[in-house]
Protein backbone atom coordinates (compact mmCIF):
# COMPACT_ATOMS: atom_id res chain seq x y z
CA UNK A 1 0.00 0.00 0.00
CA UNK A 2 1.48 2.98 -1.08
CA UNK A 3 0.95 6.81 0.49
CA UNK A 4 -0.14 7.94 -2.75
CA UNK A 5 -2.81 5.46 -2.99
CA UNK A 6 -3.54 5.70 1.00
CA UNK A 7 -3.93 9.45 0.48
CA UNK A 8 -6.37 9.13 -3.09
CA UNK A 9 -8.09 6.42 -0.63
CA UNK A 10 -8.62 8.69 2.35
CA UNK A 11 -10.04 11.47 -0.50
CA UNK A 12 -12.50 9.69 -2.07
CA UNK A 13 -13.61 9.06 1.33
CA UNK A 14 -13.97 12.52 2.49
CA UNK A 15 -16.41 12.62 -0.57
CA UNK A 16 -18.27 9.33 0.52
CA UNK A 17 -21.51 10.58 2.04
CA UNK A 18 -22.27 12.43 -1.57
CA UNK A 19 -21.17 9.85 -3.65
CA UNK A 20 -20.73 6.51 -1.92
CA UNK A 21 -22.44 4.20 -4.44
CA UNK A 22 -20.52 6.02 -7.24
CA UNK A 23 -17.36 5.98 -5.98
CA UNK A 24 -17.45 2.78 -4.76
CA UNK A 25 -18.27 1.61 -8.25
CA UNK A 26 -15.56 3.42 -9.70
CA UNK A 27 -12.78 2.12 -7.16
CA UNK A 28 -13.71 -1.33 -8.35
CA UNK A 29 -14.37 -0.97 -11.62
CA UNK A 30 -10.72 0.99 -11.77
CA UNK A 31 -8.94 -1.22 -9.24
CA UNK A 32 -7.23 1.30 -6.81
CA UNK A 33 -7.95 4.84 -5.88
CA UNK A 34 -4.77 5.93 -7.90
CA UNK A 35 -6.81 5.20 -10.95
CA UNK A 36 -9.67 6.81 -10.13
CA UNK A 37 -7.91 10.40 -9.15
CA UNK A 38 -5.37 10.34 -11.79
CA UNK A 39 -8.14 9.44 -14.72
CA UNK A 40 -10.68 11.97 -12.91
CA UNK A 41 -10.81 14.14 -16.11
CA UNK A 42 -11.12 10.83 -18.77
CA UNK A 43 -14.43 9.12 -16.44
CA UNK A 44 -16.77 9.64 -19.18
CA UNK A 45 -14.74 7.92 -21.75
CA UNK A 46 -13.56 5.20 -19.10
CA UNK A 47 -16.82 4.74 -17.65
CA UNK A 48 -19.74 6.16 -20.08
CA UNK A 49 -21.91 5.18 -16.80
CA UNK A 50 -20.37 7.48 -14.04
CA UNK A 51 -22.91 10.06 -12.89
CA UNK A 52 -21.95 14.00 -13.86
CA UNK A 53 -22.23 14.27 -10.21
CA UNK A 54 -19.59 12.52 -9.51
CA UNK A 55 -17.66 13.33 -12.10
CA UNK A 56 -17.98 16.89 -10.99
CA UNK A 57 -17.11 16.33 -7.66
CA UNK A 58 -13.97 14.48 -8.92
CA UNK A 59 -13.10 17.41 -10.95
CA UNK A 60 -12.83 19.53 -7.68
CA UNK A 61 -11.24 17.26 -5.40
CA UNK A 62 -8.79 19.34 -4.51
CA UNK A 63 -9.94 19.96 -1.01
CA UNK A 64 -10.72 16.89 0.15
CA UNK A 65 -7.44 15.84 -1.07
CA UNK A 66 -6.09 19.03 1.74
CA UNK A 67 -8.11 17.36 4.23
CA UNK A 68 -6.67 13.61 3.74
CA UNK A 69 -3.29 14.98 4.51
CA UNK A 70 -4.29 16.91 7.11
CA UNK A 71 -6.01 13.20 8.47
CA UNK A 72 -3.63 11.16 7.78
CA UNK A 73 -0.92 12.82 9.68
CA UNK A 74 -2.99 13.11 12.47
CA UNK A 75 -3.79 9.65 12.15
CA UNK A 76 0.30 8.80 12.12
CA UNK A 77 0.93 10.86 14.99
CA UNK A 78 -1.82 9.79 17.31
CA UNK A 79 -1.36 5.66 16.62
CA UNK A 80 -4.46 5.03 14.28
CA UNK A 81 -4.16 3.18 11.31
CA UNK A 82 -5.66 4.16 8.03
CA UNK A 83 -6.79 1.16 6.42
CA UNK A 84 -7.93 1.26 2.52
CA UNK A 85 -9.94 -1.38 0.99
CA UNK A 86 -7.02 -3.09 -0.99
CA UNK A 87 -5.35 -3.33 2.21
CA UNK A 88 -4.74 -6.85 3.45
CA UNK A 89 -5.58 -5.55 6.72
CA UNK A 90 -9.10 -4.12 5.94
CA UNK A 91 -11.90 -6.65 7.40
CA UNK A 92 -12.13 -9.10 3.64
CA UNK A 93 -15.84 -10.12 5.12
CA UNK A 94 -16.59 -6.30 4.99
CA UNK A 95 -15.13 -5.99 1.62
CA UNK A 96 -17.17 -8.51 -0.11
CA UNK A 97 -21.06 -6.21 0.75
CA UNK A 98 -21.96 -4.06 -1.91
CA UNK A 99 -21.94 -0.42 0.20
CA UNK A 100 -18.75 -1.04 2.33
CA UNK A 101 -16.60 1.81 3.22
CA UNK A 102 -13.64 2.81 0.98
CA UNK A 103 -11.42 3.65 4.18
CA UNK A 104 -11.55 2.74 7.73
CA UNK A 105 -9.46 4.50 10.70
CA UNK A 106 -8.36 1.84 13.24
CA UNK A 107 -6.77 2.14 16.81
CA UNK A 108 -5.69 -1.11 18.29
CA UNK A 109 -4.38 -4.66 17.75
CA UNK A 110 -6.94 -7.74 17.35
CA UNK A 111 -6.69 -8.68 13.63
CA UNK A 112 -9.88 -7.55 11.77
CA UNK A 113 -9.96 -10.96 9.84
CA UNK A 114 -9.91 -13.31 12.74
CA UNK A 115 -11.31 -16.82 12.09
CA UNK A 116 -14.37 -16.55 13.91
CA UNK A 117 -15.72 -13.04 14.08
CA UNK A 118 -19.38 -12.81 15.89
CA UNK A 119 -21.52 -9.13 16.26
CA UNK A 120 -23.79 -8.17 19.55
CA UNK A 121 -26.14 -6.09 19.50
CA UNK A 122 -29.64 -4.80 21.14
CA UNK A 123 -31.35 -2.38 22.68
CA UNK A 124 -29.33 0.82 24.33
CA UNK A 125 -31.71 0.07 27.72
CA UNK A 126 -30.71 -2.83 28.68
CA UNK A 127 -32.49 -5.39 31.50
CA UNK A 128 -31.10 -7.16 34.09
CA UNK A 129 -32.26 -10.65 31.81
CA UNK A 130 -30.08 -8.76 29.33
CA UNK A 131 -26.89 -8.12 31.22
CA UNK A 132 -27.43 -11.61 32.49
CA UNK A 133 -27.95 -13.50 28.81
CA UNK A 134 -25.00 -11.22 27.45
CA UNK A 135 -22.61 -12.28 30.12
CA UNK A 136 -23.75 -15.81 30.54
CA UNK A 137 -23.35 -16.49 26.52
CA UNK A 138 -20.23 -14.76 26.19
CA UNK A 139 -18.61 -17.22 29.22
CA UNK A 140 -19.79 -19.98 27.72
CA UNK A 141 -18.96 -19.16 24.26
CA UNK A 142 -15.18 -18.70 25.80
CA UNK A 143 -15.46 -22.51 26.92
CA UNK A 144 -16.33 -23.87 23.35
CA UNK A 145 -14.51 -21.39 21.33
CA UNK A 146 -11.61 -19.94 23.00
CA UNK A 147 -10.33 -17.47 19.78
CA UNK A 148 -13.50 -15.12 18.79
CA UNK A 149 -13.73 -11.78 17.55
CA UNK A 150 -16.71 -10.16 19.37
CA UNK A 151 -17.63 -6.62 17.68
CA UNK A 152 -20.31 -4.08 18.83
CA UNK A 153 -21.21 -0.15 18.57
CA UNK A 154 -19.96 1.08 22.18
CA UNK A 155 -23.22 1.80 23.25
CA UNK A 156 -25.44 2.15 26.45
CA UNK A 157 -26.83 -1.44 26.99
CA UNK A 158 -26.53 -4.14 25.06
CA UNK A 159 -23.10 -2.98 23.14
CA UNK A 160 -20.76 -1.98 26.35
CA UNK A 161 -21.82 -5.41 28.39
CA UNK A 162 -20.71 -7.64 25.22
CA UNK A 163 -17.50 -5.38 25.45
CA UNK A 164 -17.07 -5.88 28.98
CA UNK A 165 -18.11 -9.51 28.86
CA UNK A 166 -15.77 -10.22 26.13
CA UNK A 167 -12.71 -8.23 28.10
CA UNK A 168 -13.81 -10.03 31.64
CA UNK A 169 -13.25 -13.61 29.34
CA UNK A 170 -10.30 -12.65 27.94
CA UNK A 171 -11.74 -12.17 24.31
CA UNK A 172 -10.38 -9.62 21.99
CA UNK A 173 -13.28 -6.90 21.12
CA UNK A 174 -13.70 -4.03 18.64
CA UNK A 175 -16.10 -0.94 18.45
CA UNK A 176 -17.10 0.31 15.95
CA UNK A 177 -18.02 3.90 16.22
CA UNK A 178 -20.32 6.79 15.09
CA UNK A 179 -17.77 9.63 15.17
CA UNK A 180 -14.21 10.05 14.64
CA UNK A 181 -11.32 8.77 16.53
CA UNK A 182 -10.28 11.95 18.73
CA UNK A 183 -13.27 11.48 20.88
CA UNK A 184 -15.08 8.81 21.96
CA UNK A 185 -19.23 8.76 22.66
CA UNK A 186 -20.49 8.57 25.15
CA UNK A 187 -17.92 9.69 27.24
CA UNK A 188 -18.85 7.46 30.11
CA UNK A 189 -17.58 4.20 28.44
CA UNK A 190 -13.51 5.39 27.86
CA UNK A 191 -12.41 2.72 30.50
CA UNK A 192 -13.64 0.63 28.82
CA UNK A 193 -12.49 1.47 25.48
CA UNK A 194 -9.25 2.49 26.76
CA UNK A 195 -8.78 -1.39 28.02
CA UNK A 196 -9.81 -2.06 24.87
CA UNK A 197 -6.88 -0.59 22.97
CA UNK A 198 -4.90 -3.32 24.55
CA UNK A 199 -7.36 -6.07 23.80
CA UNK A 200 -8.96 -5.09 20.44
CA UNK A 201 -9.64 -1.61 19.12
CA UNK A 202 -11.58 0.95 17.80
CA UNK A 203 -12.89 1.50 14.28
CA UNK A 204 -14.43 3.87 12.13
CA UNK A 205 -15.55 5.31 8.48
CA UNK A 206 -15.48 8.52 9.71
CA UNK A 207 -12.65 11.39 9.99
CA UNK A 208 -11.52 13.16 13.12
CA UNK A 209 -14.02 16.25 13.50
CA UNK A 210 -17.09 14.30 12.79
CA UNK A 211 -19.86 14.46 15.30
CA UNK A 212 -21.98 11.45 16.29
CA UNK A 213 -25.04 12.30 14.49
CA UNK A 214 -28.14 10.34 14.01
CA UNK A 215 -27.49 8.80 10.60
CA UNK A 216 -23.94 7.72 11.85
CA UNK A 217 -24.89 5.32 13.69
CA UNK A 218 -27.31 3.90 10.89
CA UNK A 219 -24.53 3.80 8.73
CA UNK A 220 -22.27 2.36 11.36
CA UNK A 221 -24.35 -0.47 12.26
CA UNK A 222 -23.54 -1.73 8.03
CA UNK A 223 -20.11 -2.15 9.29
CA UNK A 224 -20.95 -4.02 12.44
CA UNK A 225 -22.95 -6.68 10.47
CA UNK A 226 -20.56 -6.94 7.67
CA UNK A 227 -17.52 -7.55 9.38
CA UNK A 228 -19.16 -10.61 11.38
CA UNK A 229 -19.95 -13.92 10.65
CA UNK A 230 -22.93 -13.74 12.83
CA UNK A 231 -25.18 -11.25 14.48
CA UNK A 232 -26.37 -11.92 17.92
CA UNK A 233 -29.37 -10.04 18.62
CA UNK A 234 -29.32 -10.24 22.74
CA UNK A 235 -32.94 -7.79 23.90
CA UNK A 236 -34.59 -5.25 21.51
CA UNK A 237 -38.13 -3.48 21.26
CA UNK A 238 -40.31 -2.64 18.23
CA UNK A 239 -38.16 -0.61 16.86
CA UNK A 240 -34.57 0.08 17.10
CA UNK A 241 -30.53 0.02 16.01
CA UNK A 242 -30.43 -3.52 16.55
CA UNK A 243 -33.22 -4.56 14.47
CA UNK A 244 -31.24 -2.37 12.01
CA UNK A 245 -28.09 -4.29 12.21
CA UNK A 246 -29.88 -7.64 12.01
CA UNK A 247 -31.70 -6.95 8.69
CA UNK A 248 -28.21 -5.61 7.42
CA UNK A 249 -26.60 -8.71 8.42
CA UNK A 250 -29.15 -10.88 6.52
CA UNK A 251 -28.83 -8.65 3.87
CA UNK A 252 -25.25 -9.56 3.76
CA UNK A 253 -26.18 -13.45 3.96
CA UNK A 254 -24.88 -13.60 7.61
CA UNK A 255 -25.85 -15.92 10.34
CA UNK A 256 -28.62 -13.79 12.30
CA UNK A 257 -29.74 -15.67 16.00
CA UNK A 258 -31.74 -13.76 18.87
CA UNK A 259 -32.26 -14.72 22.15
CA UNK A 260 -36.28 -15.11 23.21
CA UNK A 261 -37.67 -13.08 25.62
CA UNK A 262 -41.05 -13.14 28.13
CA UNK A 263 -43.83 -12.42 26.07
CA UNK A 264 -45.21 -9.02 26.69
CA UNK A 265 -41.73 -7.49 27.74
CA UNK A 266 -40.81 -4.54 25.75
CA UNK A 267 -37.43 -5.33 25.18
CA UNK A 268 -37.91 -8.61 23.96
CA UNK A 269 -40.56 -7.91 21.45
CA UNK A 270 -38.14 -7.03 18.62
CA UNK A 271 -36.67 -10.30 19.27
CA UNK A 272 -39.68 -12.78 19.66
CA UNK A 273 -40.90 -10.81 16.44
CA UNK A 274 -37.73 -11.16 14.63
CA UNK A 275 -37.64 -14.93 15.38
CA UNK A 276 -41.12 -15.51 14.82
CA UNK A 277 -40.91 -14.30 11.17
CA UNK A 278 -38.06 -15.98 10.24
CA UNK A 279 -35.46 -13.39 10.29
CA UNK A 280 -33.17 -14.60 13.11
CA UNK A 281 -32.97 -18.14 14.45
CA UNK A 282 -33.84 -18.78 17.94
CA UNK A 283 -30.79 -19.96 20.53
CA UNK A 284 -30.70 -20.03 24.21
CA UNK A 285 -27.26 -20.67 25.16
CA UNK A 286 -23.70 -20.34 23.47
CA UNK A 287 -24.17 -24.15 22.64
CA UNK A 288 -26.82 -23.71 20.63
CA UNK A 289 -24.80 -21.04 18.53
CA UNK A 290 -21.94 -23.08 18.30
CA UNK A 291 -23.79 -26.12 16.72
CA UNK A 292 -25.54 -23.87 14.57
CA UNK A 293 -22.19 -22.20 13.43
CA UNK A 294 -21.16 -25.42 12.69
CA UNK A 295 -17.96 -24.29 14.71
CA UNK A 296 -17.89 -27.84 17.24
CA UNK A 297 -14.57 -28.48 15.88
CA UNK A 298 -13.29 -25.52 18.13
CA UNK A 299 -14.94 -27.12 21.26
CA UNK A 300 -13.58 -30.57 20.40
CA UNK A 301 -9.92 -29.33 19.60
CA UNK A 302 -9.79 -26.98 23.28
CA UNK A 303 -11.24 -30.51 24.86
CA UNK A 304 -8.09 -32.62 23.32
CA UNK A 305 -6.02 -29.79 24.18
CA UNK A 306 -6.80 -30.15 27.71
CA UNK A 307 -6.75 -33.57 27.92
CA UNK A 308 -3.13 -33.50 26.54
CA UNK A 309 -2.39 -31.29 29.06
CA UNK A 310 -3.80 -32.70 31.98
CA UNK A 311 -2.28 -36.34 30.78
CA UNK A 312 1.21 -35.37 28.87
CA UNK A 313 2.60 -31.98 30.31
CA UNK A 314 2.02 -32.18 34.25
CA UNK A 315 2.13 -36.15 35.29
CA UNK A 316 4.09 -35.11 38.19
CA UNK A 317 1.68 -32.60 39.96
CA UNK A 318 -0.09 -33.62 43.40
CA UNK A 319 -3.92 -34.17 43.49
CA UNK A 320 -4.50 -30.12 44.81
CA UNK A 321 -2.00 -28.92 41.86
CA UNK A 322 -4.10 -31.01 39.10
CA UNK A 323 -7.31 -29.77 40.94
CA UNK A 324 -6.17 -26.12 40.35
CA UNK A 325 -4.89 -27.05 36.82
CA UNK A 326 -7.75 -28.90 35.76
CA UNK A 327 -9.91 -25.49 37.09
CA UNK A 328 -8.19 -23.11 34.74
CA UNK A 329 -8.85 -25.51 31.92
CA UNK A 330 -12.43 -25.11 32.05
CA UNK A 331 -11.80 -21.58 32.41
CA UNK A 332 -8.72 -19.62 31.63
CA UNK A 333 -7.19 -16.57 32.62
CA UNK A 334 -8.98 -15.51 35.72
CA UNK A 335 -8.40 -14.25 38.97
CA UNK A 336 -7.19 -15.78 42.41
CA UNK A 337 -10.78 -15.56 44.02
CA UNK A 338 -12.88 -17.00 41.07
CA UNK A 339 -10.20 -19.25 40.79
CA UNK A 340 -10.72 -20.47 44.65
CA UNK A 341 -14.48 -21.04 43.75
CA UNK A 342 -13.52 -22.89 40.64
CA UNK A 343 -11.12 -25.53 42.17
CA UNK A 344 -13.10 -25.62 45.72
CA UNK A 345 -10.00 -24.67 47.75
CA UNK A 346 -9.30 -21.83 50.07
CA UNK A 347 -7.33 -18.64 49.06
CA UNK A 348 -4.48 -19.21 51.28
CA UNK A 349 -3.81 -22.80 50.28
CA UNK A 350 -4.65 -22.01 46.31
CA UNK A 351 -1.84 -18.82 47.10
CA UNK A 352 0.41 -21.58 47.74
CA UNK A 353 -0.64 -23.66 45.23
CA UNK A 354 -0.09 -21.10 42.38
CA UNK A 355 3.32 -20.32 43.34
CA UNK A 356 4.53 -24.18 43.66
CA UNK A 357 2.61 -24.20 39.73
CA UNK A 358 5.04 -21.00 38.71
CA UNK A 359 8.09 -22.39 39.83
CA UNK A 360 7.33 -25.68 37.25
CA UNK A 361 6.51 -23.66 35.08
CA UNK A 362 2.60 -24.51 34.31
CA UNK A 363 0.84 -21.04 35.24
CA UNK A 364 2.12 -17.54 34.86
CA UNK A 365 0.76 -14.44 36.57
CA UNK A 366 -0.77 -11.66 34.99
CA UNK A 367 -1.73 -8.20 36.32
CA UNK A 368 -4.53 -8.08 38.40
CA UNK A 369 -4.44 -11.19 40.13
CA UNK A 370 -5.24 -12.67 37.47
CA UNK A 371 -3.22 -16.38 36.48
CA UNK A 372 -2.97 -18.33 33.02
CA UNK A 373 -2.51 -21.81 32.25
CA UNK A 374 0.11 -22.40 29.97
CA UNK A 375 0.39 -24.85 27.41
Amino acid sequence: MTDRETLYTAALTRMNHFHLAGLLYLYREMGSATAVVENRHRLKELLPDASPRLMEGLAHIDEALKRAENELEYDEANGIQAIAMNDARYPARLRECDDAPLMLFYKGNADLNQRRIVSIVGTRHITAYGQDVTRRFVNDLKQLCPQVLIVSGMAYGVDINAHRSALDNSYETVAVLAHGLDCLYPPRHKPTAQQMLDRGGLLTEFFTQTNADKLNFVRRNRIVAGMSDACLLVESAAHGGGLITARLARDYHRDVFAFPGRIGDPYSEGCNRLIRDNGAALITSAHDFVKAMGWEEDAARLKAGREGIERQLFPQLSAEEQAVVAALGRQNDVQINRLAVLSNLPIGQLAALLFELEMKGVVKPLAGGVYHLLG
